[in-house]
């Protein structure tokens, strides 16, 4: 398979066949899309950020004659509603405790009995805290750019890896200019989340242009990176993605230290595929070499030609596992 080019193995573009809004009884909509085939295998893709939803753009990795991929916006931002822009959207309601819920409200509402989950980066966070509590419901799981957002890996992305961006972190310390900086990286994140809650729009969106500033920085110089990459959104989703983003890392995600490594017994008996660039600036590889040793059943890849953005051959990895567990 490896002789032949990814772009000719990857399935026709796909486009949803249903689309809906799920109510969570506390006046949030989570915008759902279903591609494929509705009798297929259930599959949800769930996104980063948090807070980035999830691209408008065709799917190809997925075979559509195999799989009934599920794609969802998470709480206040993408097409969900209230959007996080809107300083009127209750910030209270959206915690990894509401995320998990709605999750499994989405499984129920759509009659699926156990589904494959595929995220990267902050929606790998977000599977491995769903599936603890419901493993149950999984069939597989395919985790790309690993994290589990422990106070290690939000220390590292906003503050240890300045190490390597001195001047660009400088910029994003300065943006709130109100915080002494005191080595504590959740107070300097909770700065930023209180910018994020102020009543002009203004200074929201400035926070939220320095903070995007910063993680482009970070990821620019990667292998495989993309100038621009976090900032390249329109300004209501800007807003939004710093405002949810700020909130949660500032709180740990409301998960105990190293509560996701310590829970990977949990997953015994779900088989994992984790795929990661050896030069992930923004979030190192030992999370995800720990996880597959506490993981008996999960598969690590590692792609010395890849960062957060994956190349090619972690592109391919990706695609051979889902090709894989499509027969399952």
């Amino acid at each position: 398979m490896s002789a032949i080019p990814l772009d000719d193995l990857l399935h026709p573009p796909t486009t949803p066949y249903d689309r809906g809004f799920l109510d969570t009884g506390d006046g949030n909509r989570v915008y759902y899309e279903q591609l494929g085939n509705p009798d297929g295998k259930p599959a949800l893709y769930v996104h980063g950020g948090p807070g980035a939803g999830t691209p408008d753009r065709p799917t190809r990795a997925w075979d559509p004659a195999r799989y009934r991929l599920i794609r969802y916006d998470q709480r206040n931002c993408g097409r969900s509603t209230p959007h996080g822009s809107d300083p009127a959207a209750d910030m209270a309601l959206n915690t990894t405790r509401h995320l998990i819920d709605d999750m499994e409200r989405l499984r129920t509402h759509l009659g699926v009995e156990r589904w494959l989950l595929d995220g990267a980066s902050w929606g790998c966070t977000l599977i491995l805290a769903y599936a603890q509590q419901y493993p149950e419901r999984v069939s597989e799981i395919v985790l790309q750019a690993v994290t589990t957002t422990r106070r290690a890996e939000t220390d590292w992305l906003y503050h240890r890896v300045s190490a390597f961006k001195p001047e660009a972190w400088d910029r994003f310390r300065a943006a709130v200019p109100e915080h002494a900086w005191d080595g504590d990286v959740y107070a300097l994140l909770a700065a930023y989340a209180r910018r994020m809650e102020h009543p002009d729009r203004a200074v929201r969106a400035a926070a939220a242009d320095a903070w995007l500033a910063w993680e482009d920085a970070v990821v620019s110089d990667e292998p495989n990176g993309v100038p621009g990459m976090y900032s390249a959104r329109e300004a209501d989703a800007r807003i939004a993605f710093v405002r949810i983003c700020a909130r949660f890392f500032s709180r740990g995600a409301w998960l105990a230290e190293d509560q996701l490594l310590r829970g990977a017994n949990r997953l015994a008996g779900i088989p994992g595929v984790l795929v990661h660039g050896r030069y992930d600036m923004g979030s190192p590889v030992q999370t995800a070499w720990e996880l597959a040793k506490a993981w008996p059943d999960a598969r690590l890849h590692v792609f010395d030609d890849s960062g957060h953005v994956g190349g090619e051959a972690m592109r391919r990895t990706v695609f051979e596992a889902l090709e894989e567990f499509k027969r399952h």
